[in-house]
């Protein structure tokens, strides 16, 4: 049976950086041999967060989240899946609603509230999380450093990976933008350089996660 790796993109923006990077490391699993099955949060039907419901700490559904919506595919997936490529972009400094719906939904069916056991997640699997910024890389340390432990804690163990000061345009010239806090060649020289190598990178990371 092929590895199987679910792969989920964040972020609404097709053939940007997200949607980029999430690709390469999907290429990069794919070409170790695993079976990716791919979900776009944004083209997905209608979900809300956690709710609060509290139905997954009930015995017959431990583990699984009883609300039904557009994510619970999502979660299905993820739980027989044997890796998790997940990313999103940085919006006003965290990641978009949609990562947080899911995340949500994600860790909490396995938050059993108990000392002894506090994770009820019997098939842990292995997870890269990506973010791209307009930001400097290093600029979001602690929240991903929050994000990896917790999801390594309650989903596997996880990997971050960012891409910072990303290009957000083809055209920052265009007048009716006025973006002036921005150096357009430099982004321009970073995008043609520096994220081809980034490229490279989360194709080796999606590979790493079938070996």
């Amino acid at each position: 049976m092929p590895v199987k790796i679910v792969a989920v993109n964040a972020g609404p923006r097709k053939g940007w950086n997200t949607d980029t990077l999430i690709s390469e490391a999907v290429k990069g699993a794919e070409d170790a041999g695993a079976q990716v099955q791919r979900f776009d949060l944004f083209k997905l039907e209608k979900y809300t967060g956690c709710i609060s419901c509290f139905g997954c700490k009930k015995e017959q559904f431990k583990g699984r989240c009883i609300c039904r919506d557009g994510l619970t595919p999502v979660l299905d997936a993820i739980s027989e899946a044997d890796g998790l490529i997940i990313g999103s972009p940085n919006y006003l400094s965290e990641m978009t609603a949609s990562f947080r719906a899911l995340y949500e939904r994600l860790i909490f069916r396995s938050l059993t509230y108990n000392l002894e056991n506090p994770c009820c997640n019997t098939h842990p699997i292995p997870v890269l999380l990506i973010m791209t910024s307009n930001a400097p890389d290093t600029m979001y340390k602690d929240m991903l450093d929050n994000y990896r432990q917790t999801l390594s804690r309650f989903v596997g163990p996880t990997e971050v990976f960012v891409s910072g000061n990303t290009l957000q345009l083809k055209d920052y010239s265009r007048t009716d933008w006025e973006w002036t806090m921005f150096n357009p060649q430099a982004k321009m020289e970073r995008h043609e350089t520096v994220f081809p190598q980034e490229c490279r990178k989360v194709c080796e990371l999606g590979a790493s996660l079938v070996r």
